[in-house]
Formats: structure tokens, sequence, C-alpha cells
């Protein structure tokens, strides 16, 4: 049962911040956004907002350290700190709609190490997608989908 949802929040896109702020309250599930400065919601839902120092990884150190297998749910955009996540038994999705499970993970991580080597080599630029509504819906959808299937 999905207790508490954590928010790698530097990045995460403000509408994903409120929607899941919204459906937590539904829900009665903690929120938690993590980043290593204060970040706003337009949600008028409880959430706790959690600053870290700025040393790199500081906001994933910390939800690694304080999530729990089966009852945590974290989104995050960062496929390195999802993959040891998962490996800890963590529910993870990205604010695009992809559940990580630990096949999904590996794959995952060879197309980012691929694409890395690809830019190191100069035969790529680095991309970076926008955000739009149907990644959103997919978002929901998948957020859903897994809170549900945890209940």
């Amino acid at each position: 049962m999905i207790k508490n949802v954590w928010i790698d929040a530097d990045s995460c896109p403000p509408q994903v911040r409120k929607h899941v702020t919204d459906y937590a309250a539904k829900k009665a599930i903690t929120v938690y956004f993590v980043a290593n400065k204060q970040i706003d919601c337009q949600s008028k839902n409880p959430f706790n907002m959690i600053i870290t120092d700025s040393t790199k990884d500081s906001a994933d150190n910390y939800i690694f350290d304080h999530t729990a297998a089966d009852t945590d749910l974290v989104i995050t955009r960062d496929i390195v700190f999802a993959d040891r996540l998962v490996a800890k038994g963590v529910h993870v999705i990205n604010d695009r709609g992809t559940e990580f499970t630990k096949e999904i993970i590996k794959e995952r991580l060879s197309e980012r190490d691929f694409n890395l080597q690809l830019v190191q080599l100069g035969l790529s630029k680095p991309y970076h997608e926008g955000y739009d509504q149907k990644k959103f819906e997919k978002f929901a959808n998948c957020l859903d989908r897994v809170i549900v299937r945890n209940l």
C-alpha cells in the first residue's frame, strides 16, 4: 500500500507537482517535495517541503535514505537514481508516464549510456524533450494506475 509520494522536485514540472498534491489529498497519501531550494506548488492541498544542501545528489540521497519498499512511490527523471530505488523495492515513475521496473530500468540505462557515448563522440547533440499536455496525461494515468494497484 502506497502511503507516501516523494518528488525529486528540482526538475519536476509545476503541473505535475500540483496534480500529485491534489490527487494524494483524495487518497490520504503524504507528499514530500525534496530539492536543494524552495519549490512552489499551486495546489491548496498540503505537502512537505524538504530542502537539502546543494551538494551533488543530496536530494536523491535524502529520498533514498527515507523511502521504504512497497509503501513509497518516487517521481524522478533521473534514471540512475531510479535504478537505485527499484533495486531497493521502491515504486518509481517519471513525469512522462513511465513506470520503472527491474526490466525497464536496465533498458533505459543502456539507452542513456549509448546516447551519452554518441554525445561524447560528437555524433549527437544533447536532446532535452519538452513537456506537453500529452506527456502530462500519460503521467497522470500512470500515477493513478500505480497507486490504485498498490492500495
